[in-house]
């Protein structure tokens, strides 16, 4: 093994869809213990190129090597056997295992007569020592916080010896807290001659811990520098490739209330309480942000709002009127705009084109419909008028909406709500996993729509988007929200600590009490 060599290196990738070039002659290269942040825009091709690394993709052109010797294409086994290993953005563990059962799954003979349990539970503590993970094997991983199965995801790679570790948004989920115990775990790996690829849309953490950068832009290899020697700001128009977008935060001039939450609990089928005693006041002209670790209830008051449940106890007011039957249409009959936290599965349906996607929510206008038949020209039309308006770059409204990126399914939901002139917007997680240009064109629109008067809930695991975007920011634990705190008056920090469960530490916004 010669260590001047690196120890993965990638030459002309080439991978293409059709006329689609998602990889374009790629040359990439790995050091041992080395941090590579790996960026781009969505749809820039690093999904493709991390496939093709692992099997998933055969290149049309180009070699892999691992330690100067050849990687078989096609084939996961011989990337996991060459030592590779990936922590995905959505977490890939079995909710109802231990967390021993999920580390050794796969690790033994399918038809073996033991298993060895004691040497595993050894091997798993060695590696929590070494490298600073606390987490109990025998814990059901439907009982850890996020940051602990992300924790369960790092020893799953290292229990196979990975010497090539890929982390994809590793803290698009974690508090702030977490974030940083993930950096000073991952200094602890590449001390030791682990080496990792990052991939994330967050400038300021790639400065914080890459050693060298790779910017992709349309399939190509557009920049490669040391991190050292570059910033944040060039790194961003390098993936955009040009100057970067800006959001101008609005001065907020709340009006009166456009949804009102008061006390409300929702109960599931067996009992279990869902939201306790929820409390929420939107405003007209306001943007509420809604911060706190996932699974403490967002998504419930996000279907809440959406008429997808209806409340045990408590009322829910839209511009001063009580709604007394909930349900996805009464809500949108009322002016409530969704934009739901998941794009592929509850946004769009992929199967379906673009023009039927956004007959989704307008089929019952009458406009569009008459005597339960759609008015397919009336449709067509106002579908070609949101592609150009919203700048949803398809393959035309008849396109299938799963072909399309990302970031431009988010703005045909984007352009499908907004374009109702809703006064209510319910957005969750509305950048989840975008660019620097879509997450700019998204902050842009719902700024926009509160200055027309709508009342807008961004629910967001990211504290810079609701320090960039939000007038308010409540935190959510355990279904329940905090007292409404000003954006200037608070850190990222103290957040962390109340989305953790530690409320005491946040200073409540006093002014509608001082006003009223």
């Amino acid at each position: 093994m010669d260590g001047n060599k690196p120890l993965l290196r990638l030459q002309g990738i080439t991978k293409t869809f059709g006329p689609l070039v998602a990889n374009d002659s790629i040359d990439l290269k790995l050091d041992r213990g080395e941090i590579l942040a790996l960026l781009g825009e969505n749809g820039a091709g690093k999904t493709t190129l991390m496939n093709i690394l692992f099997g998933h993709y055969v290149a049309d052109q180009g070699t892999i090597e691992i330690d100067g010797l050849p990687l078989p294409p096609g084939s996961p086994k011989e990337s996991l056997e060459a030592k590779l290993g990936m922590v995905h953005q959505h977490f890939t563990l079995a909710d109802n295992m231990t967390v021993l059962d999920n580390i050794m799954l796969g690790t033994e003979p399918l038809f073996s007569f033991r298993r060895k349990d004691s040497e595993a539970k050894a091997k798993i503590k060695k590696l929590s020592d070494q490298y600073e993970i606390d987490v109990n094997p025998n814990t059901l991983v439907n009982r850890l916080s996020v940051g602990q199965r992300q924790r369960v995801e790092i020893l799953k790679a290292l229990y196979r010896d990975t010497r090539i570790l890929i982390l994809d948004e590793p803290t698009a989920v974690l508090t702030p807290q977490e974030s940083a115990h993930l950096f000073a775990t991952l200094k602890l790996l590449v001390a030791e001659g682990l080496s990792i690829i990052f991939i994330t849309h967050k400038l300021r953490e790639v400065m914080a811990v890459s050693d060298r950068c790779l910017v992709l832009r349309h399939g190509k290899v557009i920049h490669q520098c040391k991190t050292a020697e570059t910033s944040a700001d060039k790194l961003a128009r390098e993936m955009v490739g040009g100057e970067l977008p800006t959001v101008e935060r609005k001065i907020a001039s709340p009006g009166e209330p456009r949804l009102e939450l008061a006390n409300i609990n929702i109960n599931s089928n067996d009992g279990h309480q869902l939201l306790r005693e929820l409390s929420l006041t939107v405003y007209s002209g306001e943007i509420v942000g809604i911060a706190g670790v996932s699974g403490n209830g967002q998504g419930h008051l996000a279907d809440l709002v959406s008429g997808l449940l209806i409340p045990s106890s408590g009322k829910m007011l839209l511009d001063g009127e009580v709604v007394r039957s909930p349900s996805p249409l009464t809500m949108l009959r009322q002016g409530v705009g969704r934009i739901p936290e998941d794009r592929t599965s509850t946004g769009v349906i992929g199967d379906m084109t673009v023009v039927e996607n956004v007959a989704l929510e307008k089929y019952w206008k009458s406009e569009f419909s008459s005597f339960g038949l759609l008015n397919g020209a009336a449709l067509a039309n106002h579908t070609d008028e949101l592609i150009s308006t919203y700048d949803v770059r398809c393959g035309g409204q008849d396109a299938n909406a799963r072909t399309m990126s990302g970031g431009n399914m988010q703005k045909l939901i984007l352009a499908r709500a907004l374009s109702e002139k809703p006064k209510v917007i319910i957005a969750n997680q509305p950048t989840w996993g975008l660019d620097v240009g879509a997450t700019a064109f998204v902050h842009r629109q719902l700024i926009e729509a509160s200055r027309d008067g709508a009342g807008v809930i961004i629910i967001s695991e990211d504290l810079d988007e609701l320090f960039t975007v939000a007038d308010v920011i409540q935190v959510m634990y355990q279904g329940s929200l905090s007292p409404p705190i000003d954006p200037g008056q608070t850190s990222a920090a103290e957040l962390g600590l109340a989305m953790s469960g530690h409320r005491d530490v946040l200073h409540s916004k006093q002014l509608r009490e001082e006003q009223s």
